[in-house]
């Protein structure tokens, strides 16, 4: 069943659609939260954001846009606990969409890369989660992010530049 549907039947108070639509939702949700704040908060921040996703889904207006609404949440109180690492400027020119290449070759996997997330800044972390850990599409990171897709981009590229830095300091990277 689609999310739009499942929130439909959510508005219209029937309780195992939102036993499902969380069901679906939780282990990203609770990824996205563990991975942006570490494990020892994380159960609590996620049932934050199901709190608020309960008290806004009558409020949601179109429900096929679930999961970036979803997901803006997760940021949002994720954000909140996280306020004094977000108030940090970002260095000027940072979000500048310039090309830098990109070393394809130098391919981490997904354990590599959620090991070295907690040295990340906030920023560079969050767009590297929710693009390549939750698999969401740059559009729909720019969307949760507040941000336009270039700037979403630069920042996704430094994360890249970041953590293969780190893994190559490693000596993993051969």
């Amino acid at each position: 069943m689609t999310d739009e549907l499942l929130v439909i039947r959510c508005r219209l108070g029937e309780r195992d659609a939102l036993a499902q639509l969380v069901r679906q939702w939780h282990e990203p949700v609770l990824a996205y939260v563990r991975r942006m704040l570490g494990p020892a908060h994380a159960e609590d921040v996620a049932q934050e954001v199901w709190l608020a996703v309960l008290r806004g889904l009558p409020r949601l207006r179109q429900p096929e846009r679930f999961t970036p609404w979803l997901f803006t949440i997760a940021r949002r109180v994720v954000v909140n606990r996280l306020r004094a690492e977000y108030a940090r400027p970002e260095v000027p020119g940072e979000a500048a969409d310039r090309a830098v290449p990109d070393h394809g070759d130098l391919v981490a996997d997904r354990d590599e890369v959620a090991r070295h997330l907690g040295a990340l800044p906030a920023r560079e972390r969050e767009v590297l989660i929710l693009f390549h850990l939750a698999d969401l599409p740059l559009e729909t990171c720019a969307e949760i992010c507040g941000a336009p897709v270039g700037t979403v981009k630069s920042r996704l590229s430094r994360a890249r530049r970041m953590v293969r830095a780190a893994i190559e300091a490693e000596g993993d990277v051969r």
